[in-house]
């Protein structure tokens, strides 16, 4: 039977373990607030299921868990952040502060991040910026996995990309948060580790022929959504968060699992909009928005599923797999 555990013990636990495994707390304090907010978000990719994965990659040096990133200002609004080969998420909370300033100042600015790590679930990021009454427009690029159409030869990641609203109230209007692949690559992880096939579509095998076997995909390609056009997507994350980041690229990254010890050294890049600076009646324009959405019988606003789930979670807590608890006990002994 599965445990149902708290976002708190999630969390605790999730500090615990990464703790154990070599990082110090500035460094594990937000990757363990990012699983939690993953979990209640039902996004169970980058929730506990990556912690085992997280620990051995503090033991074996592909993170370091006490790097200490660098945050400047080498231009009004140009915000740069060396994450040093730490996790991503304590380097973009060092350097959210620092760029919500300069997008006030100059009613926008632009944070790029690099040497940098998974950054978890990036719609959580874009929506910090959205909770300070910031538009936000983030990307983040990873180890290649979408070949260009007609290809064989991965040269992108499954790259997300993030967009946050805020309300106007203190709170968001909606999150995008989609990945240019048609699938997330860690629900190919997931499928792989449990055996299990994967769906039609989601991906190609090393000579570029359609598969469901999970590990053919991680041997070939991800198919883009929407064919040439998620592969532009991608191409757009890797230019911002990649070249412009000054990160390594996608095609040289090394990958986010695995026992190589070689720091992935990615990046991120997050563009932050104050809407005052444009123009007066963003808000109602933004009510109006989401209401000709919502209002649809069968629509469904970007980001609701994770929205009912979040509260779905708080009074019900999550059900985990005493499988994984085990898998996550054993690196903490």
């Amino acid at each position: 039977m599965p445990a149902r555990l708290s976002l708190n013990e999630i969390e605790e636990l999730s500090f615990r373990t990464l703790t154990r495994a070599g990082a110090d707390e500035r460094q594990a304090g937000p990757v363990a607030c990012s699983i939690r907010r993953a979990e209640a978000d039902g996004v169970r990719s980058h929730g506990l299921l990556y912690l085992p994965i997280y620990a051995a990659h503090l033991r074996s040096g592909k993170v370091d868990g006490r790097a200490r990133p660098t945050v400047a200002r080498p231009r009004a609004g140009a915000v740069t952040v060396d994450a040093a080969h730490g996790f991503a998420h304590p380097a973009i909370a060092a350097g959210l502060p620092v760029l919500a300033q300069a997008a006030r100042e100059g009613g926008v600015a632009a944070m790029t991040v690099h040497r940098s790590y998974n950054c978890g679930v990036l719609g959580h990021h874009a929506e910090d910026l959205a909770r300070e009454g910031l538009l936000a427009l983030c990307f983040t690029h990873a180890p290649a996995s979408i070949a260009p159409v007609g290809g064989r030869t991965p040269v992108v990641g499954t790259n997300p990309v993030a967009l946050a609203v805020p309300d106007g109230a203190g709170g968001v209007g909606f999150v995008l948060d989609q990945s240019a692949s048609v699938v997330a690559k860690s629900e190919v992880m997931l499928r792989a580790r449990r055996g299990e096939p994967l769906e039609e579509g989601w991906a190609l095998d090393a000579a570029g022929q359609p598969t469901t076997d999970p590990q053919a995909d991680l041997a070939g390609s991800m198919r883009p959504a929407g064919g040439a056009k998620g592969f532009g997507l991608g191409l757009v994350a890797e230019v911002l968060a990649s070249c412009l980041a000054g990160a390594v690229s996608s095609r040289e990254a090394s990958p986010f699992s695995g026992a190589d010890p070689v720091p992935p050294a990615t990046g991120q890049c997050l563009i932050a909009f104050d809407p005052g600076a444009f123009a007066s009646g963003f808000s109602a324009r933004i009510s109006a928005l989401v209401t000709a959405i919502s209002d649809q019988a069968g629509a469904r606003l970007p980001g609701s599923r994770r929205q009912q789930a979040r509260q779905r979670t708080l009074s019900e807590g999550v059900a985990v797999e005493q499988e994984l608890l085990e898998r996550i006990r054993q690196e903490v002994q």
